[in-house]
Formats: C-alpha cells, structure tokens, sequence
C-alpha cells in the first residue's frame, strides 16, 4: 500500500499534498499496489470533501479535537498509529513546512527512513530509486532505500498537478484516533511566517520576480506596480534580500521558498542554479533580462531580451488600461 498524507492550507488542500497525490498515483501503479489517502488535522471535512473528488483505493478521516490545530506532538502520534495499523509501503508527503516540523518525529517514532526534499523518483526493475539535491542544489544524488518501509517528502513539481487522475475513492472510512490531552506536550505556534506581514509564495499563483538586473532599491516600486497591475505577489533572488531590498520571505531559491505557480515573471533575474531549482517547477516562466546569455533563458517558456526598467513601466500601463 502507498499511503498519501494531505495537508490543509487555508481550507485547500496544500498544492505540495496534491502534487504528492500524483506521486501516490504513480508509485501505485508502478508498484502495483493499493493507494490511500490520508485527510489529518485542521479543516480534516473540508480535505475529505475535496479528496473525494481524485482516484485512490481508500479515503481515510483522521478526525480528534486535539488536532484540530496543528500540533507536532499531536499528528505525529495520528499518523504513527496510521501507519503501524496499515503498514504501508511508503507514505508520501509534499515538502513543506509542516512536514519538516512533524515527520521526522514519526520516522524516530518507528525507526523508519525519511528520504526528505525529494527532487525526482525513477522507477528501476520496479524499485523506485530518488534523486536528492547535495551540494547547495549544484549536485543530485541518488538514493535507494532498502528498509521494508520509508517516508517520502517531494520537493514542489516534483510531480505536476495537471497530472492528477480524477474520479472517486473505492471506499471511504474513519480512522479510530487516540488521543490524551498528555499526548500533547507542545504548543505550535501559528501558521508558519517570517513576520507579522510574511507572505507565503507556495499559494501564490502569479509571481512577480526582482533580481539585481533592476539595479537599484529605487526602481523597486516600478515592479510592485506591476505585480499588483497583475494581482501578484512579489517575489526575488537572494542578492535582493542579501542587499536588503526585500525582506527574506520574499527569497526564491534553494534557500528561500520553493514555488510552482501559474506564471513566473522574472525581471532582471540571471538565474543561477540555487534561484532555479526553487522556481523551476513553475507553469510558465517569462524572463526579462538585457544578457541574452542569462541562464534563466534555459528554462524560460517565453523570453524577452532588453532593459527591464524600460518594459516594466509600459507593460504595467498597457495592463492597467486594459481594465
């Protein structure tokens, strides 16, 4: 069995837990093996309802008042009792901040592997063998994991989320929880943010990105324009924030946050590996960079050559009268 842990954002299933789905989707059928999909924690009838509506063999609702807010201590013990009850394979999870917090307790809790951050899994004589990034994200390296079971975090488009199979769970039940008010010893604080006004990239669906190619702190404002002509977030390469333009939340990169919306809009980004391997995944990338060498062009769906401070202001206005 593969066993598939959905994680609620806002209401929403995480895009990390429905790319993940994907994941659970293929090793089921590569593996040849029974897929089920796990609805835990907060908003869990909100995860079900929507779960519902993807092919899986079960869908399980894990559902107990003491983890109707996220709690490390509380989904750990959930889903380490999930997991010795149905003993599956492998139970897949999307990399993100909350299951950096809790899985690694239920990998100590049952002396099971946790192969992290997965960037891409080839199946090979019908084992699946992953590719991890080493190095600062200049180097991949692959891993195979010997142990009867293992836990599976994949990095954001791992897997594509246009390539989910619709259509119904086989059977639905409710998984028995048990929980004790002394089960939890700690208390979570709230959704993860690096300050009072930090914005979380995963959700956004168009981004808006800044890189030193702008050339000044003060043709920032020209770029928030835009992105908000677009109803987008705004997002950079580390050099930005390392020169203090932007606050770190706003960090694209291997070490920032790793996103995969609709549209990537790169303005002056060169696109070194460390940028790349964090918005690589993205629907569509259009780039903008006046070195007709950048490496962003690589990847780049769409790529204009020339000054982005001179496209910028007549792309912002030609958006804006457009409404």
């Amino acid at each position: 069995m593969i066993l598939v842990v959905l994680e609620n954002q806002r209401g929403k299933i995480h895009p990390f837990s429905i790319e993940a789905l994907v994941a659970g989707q293929k090793f089921a059928k590569n593996l040849n093996c029974d897929l089920a999909v796990l609805c835990i924690g907060e908003k869990v009838k909100e995860l079900k309802s929507q779960a519902q509506n993807f092919k899986s063999s079960k869908l399980i609702l894990a559902e107990h008042s003491l983890i109707d807010m996220y709690s490390a201590d509380g989904y750990s013990k959930v889903l380490s009792d999930v997991i010795t009850e149905l003993s599956p394979k492998y139970a897949l999870f999307g990399h993100s901040y909350m299951v950096r917090d809790f899985v690694p307790r239920v990998s100590a809790k049952l002396n099971m592997p946790f192969v992290s951050d997965i960037i891409s899994v080839d199946f090979k004589d019908g084992n699946p063998h992953f590719s991890k990034q080493v190095f600062n994200a200049k180097l991949a390296t692959s891993i195979e994991v010997s142990s009867d079971q293992a836990l599976l975090s994949f990095q954001s488009a791992a897997f594509s989320s246009d390539d989910i199979e619709e259509g119904e769970p086989e059977a639905e039940v409710d998984f028995n929880v048990q929980l004790l008010d002394n089960d939890i010893k700690s208390k979570s604080e709230p959704e993860f943010q690096e300050s009072s006004t930090g914005v979380d990239l995963t959700a956004a669906e168009l981004i808006v990105s800044v890189g030193r190619g702008i050339e000044s702190e003060d043709n920032l404002p020209s770029m928030e324009s835009l992105a908000e002509a677009m109803g987008a977030e705004v997002a950079s390469s580390r050099p930005v924030v390392d020169m203090g333009w932007l606050p770190p939340y706003r960090q694209v990169g291997s070490s920032g946050q790793v996103v995969s919306p609709k549209l990537y809009f790169s303005c002056g980004v060169s696109g070194a590996i460390q940028h790349v391997v964090g918005m690589k995944g993205s629907k569509n990338i259009l780039a903008i960079n006046k070195d007709e060498d950048a490496p962003i062009f690589e990847i780049a769906d769409y790529a204009v050559i020339g000054d982005v401070l001179e496209i910028v202001p007549k792309l912002t206005e030609e958006i804006n009268n457009s409404k």
